[in-house]
């Protein structure tokens, strides 16, 4: 006896197969009009037009009308998915300490990734970042350079779970602005230094000495924060 497909899982079935073949095209290709991915995955209308909502809610398909409307292929905008983790994880009552408690390893392994990284382009911006390092000297102006700096680490490892984790620890790192962090003008001088250490390091391809600098960097951020909390106590 034939068993019947539950709607539910047909839609979400289909709408796999739709992200699918967005992912094996290129982002902006044309995947198709209605009727042409109706024979193709083999559906009722109602069936492909909820799944494509699943779809383009989930930034995997565009759907576009008139001339020349039809499926396309897109991809979802990593920056959206960290500020909603971001945002989720601080409706929690998440703190930049509690990130870094658990991001540092992941920063020390990406540290030492990065020493091995043969991407000229990247190398040739961590050695712009070490000429720039001496200008920051505003709270604000470390924060950024902060997370452009730990942004660049995380490309340079070549591992994107790496990337995803050290961007929501900068999404934070922007927030803290608002508490004082980096206020203190030695403070900002030994985030310079460490700085320069870390990006000096992994230039020479010395992963054991990136591990430290970057251990010692969040060690040194979180004993400002804790300072901070002393203070506000």
């Amino acid at each position: 006896m034939r068993q019947t497909v539950p709607s539910e899982t047909l839609v979400a079935r289909t709408a796999h197969e739709l992200a699918r073949l967005s992912m094996d095209a290129e982002d902006g290709a044309f995947l198709g009009g209605e009727d042409e991915l109706l024979g193709k995955l083999r559906v009722s209308r109602p069936t492909l037009r909820q799944a494509a909502k699943i779809a383009e809610n989930d930034r995997l398909i565009s759907v576009r009308r008139g001339i020349r409307g039809g499926f396309y292929a897109t991809r979802p905008d990593a920056q959206d998915a960290i500020r909603t983790l971001a945002r989720y994880l601080r409706l929690r009552g998440a703190t930049l300490a509690d990130i870094l408690l658990v991001s540092r390893q992941v920063s020390e392994e990406a540290s030492a990734l990065a020493c091995g990284c043969e991407d000229a382009g990247l190398r040739d911006q961590l050695k712009a970042f070490v000429g720039r390092i001496e200008d920051n000297d505003t709270p604000a102006a470390i924060i950024k350079a902060e997370g452009d700096l730990v942004s660049l680490i995380a490309r340079m490892s070549g591992n994107p779970a790496i990337e995803l984790v050290m961007a929501i620890g900068f999404s934070f790192g922007m927030e803290e602005q608002r508490v004082g962090l980096y206020r203190d003008a030695d403070h900002r001088a030994v985030a310079r230094r460490l700085q320069r250490q870390l990006c000096q390091a992994i230039l020479e391809r010395d992963a054991d000495v990136a591990r430290v600098m970057m251990k010692r960097r969040s060690a040194s951020v979180l004993g400002w924060i804790e300072q901070l909390q002393g203070e506000s106590a």
